[in-house]
């Protein structure tokens, strides 16, 4: 249970700074996980095979 607590604390945390970081920052850096995160399940699942 407090694990829980304390992931939606962290959650609450990133997305309330998200909401006020501008929209010319946040786009590149949105793109920049989302390709990071692409990158990482490609090399997961080719090292599964």
């Amino acid at each position: 249970m407090i694990l829980l607590m304390a992931a939606l604390l962290i959650l609450g945390v990133l997305v309330g700074a998200a909401a006020h970081t501008p929209l010319p920052v946040l786009l590149p850096a949105a793109g920049a996980i989302a390709l990071w995160l692409l990158a990482f399940t490609i090399r997961e699942r080719a090292r599964e095979r």
